[in-house]
C-alpha cells in the first residue's frame, strides 16, 4: 500500500522531493517504533537510518510526538482500508458469516503481525500518544470498531451467531484478542494463515469439546477485595509505602514510564517529594515494586485456581473460575496488574527480562491446565494449546485498555457482565448452531 505524504494533522509541506523525504521518514520511524518502541527510539536514530541529518527531520515534523501521531494516522487508515475492503467484497457476493469473519480475522492479523509496520506500531505504542492525540485516534478506532459491530449485528439478525452477547462486547473482546498477538506471536514459529483459521474455530465454536459441559455457569473462584493503604494493624510506614505505590499507577497512566517523575508521584500521593526517599531509593525501584506486586498477586491467585483439583474437580469449571479470577485482579484488587499491561510496551528491555520468569510461570500454569483438559477430552484437541491460551489471555488483558465497570452501555454495565461474556465467547463460542463445529477453510 502506498503511503500518502499528507499527515493526520492535514500538513503538507514542500514539493515532490520533500514529500518523498517525508514518506521515507515515516516508514523508517514506523519500523523503529514497531521494533524498539517509541520511548527507546530517538530522532537521531531515525534520521541516520533514513540517510538524513537529524535536524532535517524538523522541516517535516515539529517533534518526535508529532511523528508518532502521523505514523498512527497512517496505520489506522491502512488497517481500516484493508479490512473494510475484505468485508465489503464478501458482503457483496453474499458470503456467510463464517467465511466473512475468517477473511476479516486474517486481514487484521496480517496487518498487525507484519503486513504493515504502521499498524503494528499502533498496538505497541498507543499509550505513548498525548491525551489529545489519543482522543483523535480513538475516533478513528471507533470507526473501525463500527465495521466489526456491523458485521456482528448482521450475523445476529441472520441467526448466524448467538444473540445473548452484545455486539459491542464482541467487537471489543475479539479485536482486542487479535491486537494482543503483537505481544507474543512469532512468525517464524507460527503461520499467520493457520493461526487465523484456528482463531476463527476457537471464537466461533469455543474451546470446549462439548458446549453442554459449561452451560453458562458463573464460577466464584476467589474473594478479592480492593487494596487500601489504610488497614488496621499496618504501620504508618507500611501505609505510606503502599500509598506511594498506588499513587504511582495513577501517575504512570498520565505520564507513561519515561515521563513520570518522583514529583509527579508525590503530588498524586499528597506528600513531599523528598519523603519518598525514606521508602524508595529511586523512581525505578518504585515502578519495579508496582510491576512485581501486580504480577505476583495475579500469578498466585489464578494458579491457586488452576491447580486446585479439590475445589474445582472438573476442568471446565476450573477454567471458568480462573477467567473470573484473572479479571477480578485486573479490575478490582488494585491497578498494579492493569498497569503491567498498559505500559508493557514502554518498558526497557532489561525491565522486561527481569519480570519474564514470573510471566512465564503464569502462562505455563495455563498451558498445563489446558493440555491436561485436552487429554481428558474436556477441551478440543485440534488447536495448539499456546495459541488457545494466548488468544484467550489476550482478550482478557486487552480489556484493560477499554473496559470500565458500570460503563455507559445499554447491555453490559458491570464487570460480571464482561466476565460472563468473555467466558461465553471462549468456552462456548459465538456461533449460533451448537451442533456444527466446522473449521474455516483457508
Amino acid at each position: 500500500m502506498n503511503l500518502k505524504v499528507e499527515g493526520g494533522n492535514g500538513r503538507k509541506r514542500g514539493g515532490r522531493k520533500a514529500n518523498g523525504t517525508r514518506t521515507t521518514i515515516l516508514a523508517t520511524a514506523a519500523r523503529h517504533f514497531c521494533e524498539k518502541g517509541y520511548a527507546h527510539t530517538t530522532l537521531k536514530e531515525i534520521a541516520a537510518d533514513a540517510g538524513l541529518e537529524a535536524s532535517s527531520i524538523y522541516y517535516h515534523f515539529s517533534s518526535k510526538e508529532d511523528l508518532l501521531d502521523d505514523v498512527f494516522d497512517l496505520g489506522c487508515r491502512q488497517v481500516i482500508d484493508v479490512v473494510s475492503s475484505v468485508y465489503n467484497e464478501h458482503e457483496a457476493r453474499g458470503a456467510n458469516f463464517r467465511e466473512t469473519f475468517a477473511a476479516m480475522v486474517y486481514a487484521h492479523l496480517d496487518q498487525v503481525l507484519g503486513g504493515s509496520e504502521f499498524t503494528a506500531a499502533i498496538m505497541r505504542n498507543f499509550s505513548m500518544l498525548s491525551a489529545e492525540a489519543q482522543v483523535r485516534h480513538r475516533r478513528v478506532f471507533g470507526s473501525y470498531g463500527n465495521l466489526w459491530t456491523k458485521a456482528f449485528s448482521n450475523a445476529q439478525k441472520n441467526h448466524e451467531i448467538r444473540s445473548d452477547v452484545s455486539v459491542m462486547t464482541l467487537q471489543q473482546l475479539i479485536v482486542g484478542a487479535l491486537n494482543w498477538t503483537t505481544e507474543w506471536f512469532d512468525r517464524k514459529r507460527f503461520s499467520v494463515r493457520a493461526f487465523a483459521n484456528n482463531t476463527v474455530i476457537l471464537l466461533l465454536d469455543g474451546i470446549l469439546d462439548q458446549r453442554s459441559k459449561w452451560n453458562g455457569r458463573m464460577m466464584d473462584g476467589m474473594s478479592i477485595e480492593p487494596m487500601s493503604p489504610k488497614v488496621a494493624g499496618r504501620s504508618k510506614a507500611a501505609q505510606t509505602r503502599l500509598l506511594i505505590l498506588l499513587s504511582t499507577t495513577q501517575a504512570l497512566r498520565k505520564k507513561g514510564y519515561d515521563g513520570v517523575t518522583l514529583r509527579h508521584i508525590a503530588d498524586v500521593a499528597g506528600i513531599e517529594a523528598g519523603s519518598i526517599y525514606y521508602h524508595f531509593s529511586s523512581k525505578e525501584e518504585i515502578i519495579d515494586d508496582v510491576l512485581s506486586r501486580g504480577l505476583n498477586e495475579i500469578v498466585e491467585g489464578v494458579t491457586y485456581i488452576l491447580e486446585n483439583e479439590t475445589a474445582f474437580p472438573d476442568y471446565v469449571g476450573r477454567i471458568a473460575a480462573a477467567i473470573r479470577t484473572h479479571m477480578l485482579y485486573l479490575f478490582v484488587r488494585n491497578d498494579f496488574v492493569a498497569m503491567n499491561i498498559r505500559i508493557y510496551g514502554q518498558l526497557p528491555q532489561d525491565v522486561r527480562e527481569k519480570h519474564r520468569p514470573i510471566r512465564q510461570q503464569y502462562t505455563s500454569s495455563w498451558s498445563r491446565t489446558l493440555a491436561r483438559a485436552q487429554e481428558l477430552g474436556e477441551v478440543r484437541k485440534d488447536v495448539d494449546v499456546v495459541q488457545m491460551r494466548q488468544l484467550m489471555l489476550g482478550a482478557l488483558n486487552w480489556s484493560a485498555n477499554w473496559f470500565h465497570p458500570n460503563w455507559d452501555d445499554e447491555e453490559d454495565k458491570s464487570l460480571d457482565d464482561l466476565i460472563r461474556n468473555v467466558s461465553t465467547i471462549f468456552l462456548d463460542g459465538i456461533a449460533s448452531d451448537v451442533q456444527e463445529r466446522n473449521s474455516c477453510e483457508s
